[in-house]
């Protein structure tokens, strides 16, 4: 009967919160690492479902479908511990200077030929700084950007100087990825060569030049839910536009080879506490759904997920497109996403629900239910 009683009150708590965030209202912090202490099944699978009921009401049906070409391999000289690319591991990934023109063609005639919206180029360096290595990536830009295949995106490390965003938006670039990758105080334990601030100030210089942002993480490298609630939480405060959430995948030869995965359960409540929090932002699913979701990558949805990366990662390979297309259609999801302009992102939803309900406050029976005490 106890078990019962806690699960209802449980319940009702997210219900409130799911009711509030339908209105158009917001999760504080605490309402939020509520969320992503609940423990057992029956709680965590009502959390999906009022994710999904959030997706649907800010994004409907619409899935926005990202893919990446990886520019510029290996060398890096970053010291990010979760990553195959850095000089300092010896993970025997591929190593090549900036493409040329034409594999960026084939990669975004491919990119058009499964409706994919968009094509990011990454390289594996530092960042960006005036001179001739500038000129050439705006040259691909533009040429990405003037093919009129798939929307320009890239993600090319720190940028330092506003003169280089500015650049980069003139190229036609419409929006950079730039991650955070975790809280503030848990990412000196996965990268010590720059400061969560260096990322900070690239992504406003990003925004001064105009350009949208694409800015989420990775979970898995060690941090606790108080530093995923915490990333969520600079992510919404950033303004980002695209959230990819990234799951670890081990890569031999890097400080991170032995860490344990997350299990399937806790990755899915993970996103759906981030739609919760970034109720109308497009939360993509991108790095290591393959290896750690298995079978149960189709829930990402109903978690409250509304973009993919589909194609193959810088180092690792995805499953293929078509699979991912068959699994949107089974779902009745529409990869035909158009809004480049993000404009959803401002618009009002039309729920329906009562704005006094929706600012309804939690008794405190429910809240302390949701402490992990009593989970």
């Amino acid at each position: 009967m106890i078990a019962d009683e806690i699960d209802t009150i449980l319940s009702r708590r997210i219900a409130v919160l799911g009711e509030r965030v339908l209105g158009g209202g917001q999760v504080d912090r605490e309402e939020a690492m509520d969320l992503f202490q609940l423990e057992h099944r029956a709680d965590i699978f009502d959390l999906l479902a009022w994710a999904n009921r959030i997706r649907e009401t800010f994004k409907g049906n619409k899935i926005h479908l990202c893919s990446i070409v990886n520019a510029k391999a290996g060398g890096c000289s970053e010291n990010c511990k979760f990553c195959s690319q850095s000089s300092f591991y010896q993970t025997g990934a591929p190593k090549y200077g900036f493409v040329d023109p034409e594999p960026v063609f084939e990669a975004a005639e491919e990119a058009s030929r499964q409706g994919v919206t968009a094509l990011g180029l990454v390289a594996a360096w530092k960042g960006l700084n005036e001179g001739p290595m500038l000129d050439e990536v705006c040259d691909r830009i533009r040429e990405l950007s003037e093919g009129g295949k798939v929307r320009a995106d890239a993600s090319l490390g720190l940028i330092k100087e506003q003169a280089v965003a500015n650049r980069l938006k003139a190229a036609g670039l419409e929006c950079y990825g730039h991650n955070l990758e975790s809280s503030r105080r848990f990412f000196p334990t996965h990268c010590t060569t720059h400061t969560f601030d260096d990322r900070l100030r690239t992504i406003q210089l990003l925004r001064n030049a105009g350009i949208k942002i694409c800015s989420g993480g990775i979970i898995g490298m060690g941090e606790t839910r108080e530093d995923r609630c915490d990333l969520a939480f600079s992510l919404r405060e950033v303004g980002a536009n695209v959230v990819p959430i990234n799951i670890l995948n081990p890569i031999q030869g890097t400080p991170f080879e032995k860490n344990i995965p997350l299990e399937p359960l806790e990755i899915l409540k993970t996103i759906a506490c981030f739609r919760f929090i970034l109720p109308r932002k497009e939360i993509m699913i991108a790095g290591g759904r393959t290896v750690n979701l298995r079978d149960m990558q189709s829930l990402i949805f109903m978690a409250g997920a509304s973009a993919l990366m589909v194609g193959n990662y810088l180092t690792t390979v995805n499953q293929p497109v078509e699979k991912d297309l068959q699994m949107l259609r089974d779902l009745g999801l529409d990869p035909s996403w158009d809004k480049h302009e993000f404009v959803d992102q401002e618009e009002l939803a039309l729920t329906g629900i009562d704005a006094t309900a929706a600012r309804q406050p939690i008794d405190e029976d429910a809240r302390s239910a949701m402490r992990p005490s009593a989970v």
